[in-house]
């Protein structure tokens, strides 16, 4: 039970990091302070941790390149598409990904009961992206978010491995010092240093969300450690339901009762895993 709540935790500050990024005056310069914050505390904790093991550091790497690549197609997604429709769809393809990998691939065992509770939350998470009937001017939205789904799930495999070869804090702490410093750094070359030219309440909304973030994935990857990848995978995208609701109170977005049964949907998913 307290995995559980912890990852539900995660995916309450996960919600609010991404409705922050979707919030900003200017997505790209948000993301990169965001980043820039992650990077700085990041660097923190490898002064404090030290190197990793030897033999990990690919890791270290791929998870790093993966959450960069991620975090263009979750830009590319709010830039042409609705945040109650693109964070659904980018967090719901996740887990059932997770799920094929880590049966198929590392063997692990998931017990039926939870095996439906994350195609449930899968559904769900899924059918409140659809039940707004997206129309063909939306495909490129929803195959920005669709990518930004594979590399959630691909970074989350990545993770779920890497956390049982070095403790959490160093292995957190390298992924977001290298990732964190390479996205302003990368903002910087493509739009010149007047991208940060912005109010003082949209830096610090800037820094703080990248506060945010990481705390949201410090909790996930703790639970990793805890439990089985494709239940935990599930279980933080509840953050889905979280950013739906926050989608229709801040961004004025339809919600709905059809929506509304979606998000039960995921909530029986959750009580399936929590049975398991």
């Amino acid at each position: 039970m307290l995995v559980i709540f912890v990852v539900l935790g995660a995916a309450v500050l996960h919600a609010t990091w991404n409705a922050m990024a979707h919030g900003a005056p200017d997505r790209v310069a948000g993301l990169a302070l965001f980043e820039l914050s992650a990077g700085v505390i990041g660097l923190i904790a490898v002064l404090f941790m030290g190197l990793p093991p030897a033999g990990t550091w690919w890791y270290i790497a791929a998870s790093a390149i993966l959450h960069v690549a991620y975090l263009g197609g979750l830009l590319a997604s709010y830039q042409l598409g609705q945040f109650s429709q693109m964070y659904p769809l980018a967090r719901g393809t996740s887990p059932w990904v997770v799920a094929v990998v880590s049966i198929v691939i590392l063997n692990q065992q998931l017990a039926l009961i939870e095996l439906a509770g994350v195609l449930l939350i899968s559904g769900g998470l899924i059918g409140l992206v659809f039940i707004g009937r997206p129309g063909r001017r939306q495909a490129p939205a929803l195959l920005a978010a669709f990518g930004t789904g594979l590399m959630i799930a691909s970074y989350t495999v990545v993770d779920g491995v890497a956390v049982h070869k070095m403790p959490v804090a160093t292995y957190m702490g390298w992924v977001f010092m290298l990732q964190g410093f390479a996205v302003p750094i990368a903002v910087l070359c493509w739009r010149g240093p007047r991208s940060f030219n912005l109010p003082r309440p949209a830096i610090l909304s800037g820094l703080a969300g990248g506060v945010v973030s990481m705390a949201a994935y410090g909790l996930v990857l703790w639970a990793q450690t805890r439990g089985t990848l494709a239940a935990i995978a599930a279980l933080r995208e509840t953050s889905i339901i979280f950013g739906a609701i926050i989608g229709a109170l801040f961004f004025h977005e339809r919600f709905g009762p059809k929506r509304a049964a979606a998000a039960l949907v995921v909530v029986a998913g959750i009580v399936l895993i929590t049975l398991g």
